[in-house]
C-alpha cells in the first residue's frame, strides 16, 4: 500500500488542531435516502464557522466519468468547474464548542489506504469518538418520527436508541470499513443508519436532516442551529399531508404503515417492525406511484401540482 498520508493536503497545520475533539462524519456516494446526508453536510458548513483542515486527492479517490463534475457554459465561454470534494473541517457549533467534521463524496477507489489515512488522522488528533451518518429507505411512515440503527462499540447506545437491530448482510460503504477499522484497533465509534420513509428517499426530505442532527447532538452535546431546516420541513409536511389527505387511497396506505408501526413501537421497541409479516403492508410503488406527480412538481418548484 502507497504512504496513506498521499491521499490528502494539509491546508491547516495538524500541530494547532486541538486533540480530543468529535469527529462527524458523513460522505455520499452508494445512498443516501431523503438526501439525509448531503443537506447535514451542507447546513453545518455553510451555517457554522468552518475551517479546512485536510483536503482528499480526488483524482486518487474519485471515479469522473460516474460522477461528473459541473461546469458551466455561459454564452461562448465556460465558467464556475465545481470539482467533488472530500475534506475534514475544524468546526464550531452554535455555542462555541469545536470538532472535527469529515464530509464530501464517497470514494470509489482505494478504500483500504482511504481509511488508514482516517484512522491515521483519528490517532494523531487524539480524537474522542468518531461518529458518522448514513439513511436508508423503509416501509415506514412520514408521520411519526425517523427511526435509527446504531452500531458500533459505544456501550448502551444500540439498546437505548435502535428500533432495528438485524442481523443480515448489506453492500458496505468506506464509512462501514472505517467503523470496522476502528473497532479493530479499540477506537471509539458509532454509526447512525437512519430509517427514511421510502417513497421520500428520493427527495430532499428536511426531517432527515432535523434526525440526523438530534442524533448526533445527544452523543455528543454538540449544539446545532436548526431552526430553518426545521421550517422547511413543516413546509414540506403540510405540502405532504395535504395531498394524502385529498387521496382516499393514498390516506388508506399511509394508514397501515402508521398502524404497523405503532404496533410494534407498543409491543417491542427493540425489535425490527418488519420481521412480522402477518397483515397487508403497502409496497414502496403503490405510495410511490401516488405520490410520483406531486413531488415532481416540487423538485421543479411548480406551486400548482395536481391533485392526486
Amino acid at each position: 500500500m502507497q504512504d496513506p498520508r498521499g491521499l490528502y493536503d494539509v491546508r491547516t497545520a495538524l500541530e494547532t488542531v486541538p486533540t480530543g475533539l468529535y469527529l462527524v462524519a458523513g460522505l455520499t456516494g452508494f445512498a443516501d435516502a431523503g438526501n439525509a446526508v448531503s443537506q447535514l453536510s451542507t447546513y453545518l458548513v455553510d451555517r457554522l464557522d468552518a475551517e479546512e483542515i485536510a483536503r482528499f486527492d480526488a483524482d486518487a479517490l474519485l471515479d469522473y466519468r460516474a460522477r461528473r463534475p459541473v461546469i458551466t457554459f455561459d454564452q461562448d465561454h465556460l465558467t464556475d468547474y465545481r470539482p467533488a470534494q472530500l475534506s475534514l473541517y475544524l468546526m464550531r457549533d452554535e455555542v462555541g464548542q469545536q470538532f472535527l467534521l469529515l464530509t464530501g463524496y464517497e470514494p470509489d477507489f482505494q478504500w483500504e489506504r482511504f481509511s488508514t489515512a482516517v484512522l491515521d488522522l483519528v490517532s494523531l488528533l487524539k480524537v474522542r469518538s468518531t461518529i458518522w451518518v448514513h439513511a436508508i429507505p423503509m416501509p415506514v411512515p412520514h408521520t411519526r418520527p425517523i427511526g435509527v440503527t446504531v452500531s458500533g462499540n459505544r456501550e448502551g447506545l444500540a439498546e437505548s436508541m435502535s428500533v432495528w437491530r438485524p442481523t443480515t448482510q448489506a453492500p458496505a460503504t468506506a464509512m462501514h470499513l472505517i467503523e470496522y477499522r476502528l473497532q479493530e484497533v479499540g477506537a471509539s465509534t458509532v454509526g447512525f443508519v437512519l430509517l427514511v420513509p421510502h417513497y421520500l428517499g428520493d427527495t430532499e426530505y428536511p426531517a432527515a436532516a432535523v434526525a440526523a442532527i438530534e442524533n448526533i447532538s445527544s452523543v455528543t452535546g454538540l449544539i446545532f442551529p436548526t431552526d430553518k431546516l426545521r421550517e422547511e420541513d413543516r413546509e414540506f409536511i403540510a405540502n405532504i399531508d395535504e395531498q394524502v389527505s385529498n387521496n382516499p387511497e393514498l390516506e388508506r396506505l399511509v394508514g397501515a404503515l402508521e398502524q404497523r408501526h405503532d404496533t410494534y413501537m407498543q409491543d417491542s421497541p427493540l425489535k425490527s417492525p418488519l420481521t412480522h409479516q402477518d397483515g397487508g403492508l403497502p409496497s414502496a410503488d403503490e405510495i410511490a406511484a401516488e405520490l410520483e406527480n406531486f413531488l415532481a412538481y416540487r423538485r421543479k418548484g411548480d406551486e400548482d401540482a395536481p391533485g392526486l
